[in-house]
């Protein structure tokens, strides 16, 4: 069974570059990996490499290959050989790597591609992609992509609009009949209010204005709690400052089967703290929080491993238990897009008497100068030190609470 817009897709995709631009969960990716990727890779004639890209191989491997498998079987589409970057797909080495960074460009950097595939695409380093443009170079070279929609100004939104053989379908969340209806309705409620909204629902490009989190702007009262709720569990996440920044530690707990984020304790601190005074500001603050929530891990602003060290000999040597290791630093837009889908479920919250977070919160908003990408205000003018500081205490629980 296949919609209507995917079916139109199989009968239009005969150009160079044939892409599907539009909300999440359209059936964009599934028709890929149940047809398309398939049918292309059994018509390669032999006379260049097949890759397939993603934002990470790690990616490729959760979206394209793992569904791929489920379908498919492990026969046809083979397990991802990590010391090589490619897998057995129907028969065909397939390159599968990622494009987050520049950097990547290498990775294509003198590959004839007769076959490619894109997941991902607006999270993409823009070199990559420019590269990508010259390495499709035999005759009946073929592409197929799906991509979010992001800023208007997006490096893919001025190429689908140019002169080049592309064509383009894009698509509404309504567009793919398949999915429960309670599923679309939840996620509509989520992304109301936010740039998200024209984009993972309507399938519009659209710029980030204003406040980062609108819904918490506009009423802050709504996030609000005068009391900690249980929670399975809790994690701190440390930001170390400098010149004009300040030093901030966050805790912040997950309640049962992750069905909501509390942030129950602050720290923050302008002055200019030597390490000793630093430590022992952070042993205090971990000793109070573990006084009432299970807490086993920080995650530190992994730039500052000296400072790093320092904790972990000031916990060691305090003997308060705690694991102190790097924070993933995942791109800040996949931080600010859980935020506020949790926010727009009612699933975000905050302690009343964390006075500093709740107005970094408040008034964190998009740089107005950042035309291409969306990005977050950084000039002094709000925290984001304990912005930086809560979501690395979050960001690896991303998935269990939103999914994705």
């Amino acid at each position: 069974m296949i919609s209507d817009k995917q079916s139109e897709y199989l009968a239009r995709c005969d150009h160079r570059w044939n892409l599907k631009v539009g909300a999440t969960g359209s059936g964009k990716s599934w028709l890929d990996y149940a047809v398309v990727i398939p049918k292309r890779l059994l018509a390669m004639r032999g006379q260049g490499a097949a890759v397939i890209i993603g934002n990470t191989s790690a990616t490729v491997e959760r979206n394209i290959l793992d569904p791929m498998r489920q379908i498919w079987g492990e026969r046809l589409v083979g397990r991802l050989v990590t010391s090589s970057n490619h897998a057995k797909l129907f028969g065909h080495k397939v390159y599968i790597l990622g494009a987050d960074k520049q950097t990547s460009v290498t990775k294509i950097q003198g590959l004839t591609v007769e076959y490619g595939y894109g997941d991902e695409m607006t999270t993409w380093a823009q070199p990559v992609f420019e590269m990508l443009k010259s390495r499709l170079r035999c005759e009946h070279s073929y592409f197929d992509g799906t991509a979010n929609p992001d800023s208007a100004n997006h490096y893919l939104k001025q190429f689908i609009d140019s002169d080049v053989d592309v064509y383009c379908q894009t698509s509404t969340i309504d567009d793919n009949p398949f999915l429960p209806e309670d599923f679309v309705h939840n996620l509509k409620r989520e992304y109301a209010g936010t740039v998200y909204y024209k984009r993972f629902i309507l399938g519009e490009w659209a710029a980030a204005e204003g406040a980062c989190y609108p819904l918490f702007a506009a009423d802050p009262e709504r996030y609000i709690i005068d009391s900690a709720p249980p929670v399975m569990y809790a994690t701190i996440g440390v930001d170390f400052g400098g010149g004009t920044s300040g030093h901030a530690f966050q805790c912040v707990g997950f309640g049962y089967q992750y069905s909501e984020m509390v942030i129950l304790a602050e720290y923050y601190n302008q002055d200019a703290l030597d390490p000793h005074t630093l430590e022992a500001e952070f042993v205090e603050f971990v000793k109070r929080c573990k006084a009432r929530w299970l807490v086993t891990e920080v995650y530190c602003d992994s730039a500052e491993q000296t400072l790093i060290n320092g904790l972990r000999s000031a916990a060691g040597a305090a003997g308060i238990g705690v694991g102190i290791s790097n924070a993933r630093k995942g791109p800040i837009n996949d931080r600010i897009r859980a935020a506020c889908r949790l926010m727009g479920a009612d699933r975000f919250k905050v302690m009343r008497d964390c006075k500093i977070t709740i107005k970094a919160y408040s008034d964190a908003v998009y740089d107005p100068k950042a035309l291409v990408a969306d990005v977050r205000l950084d000039n002094g003018t709000s925290n984001i030190d304990t912005l930086d500081a809560t979501e690395y205490a979050y960001e690896r629980e991303i998935y269990d609470l939103c999914g994705v």
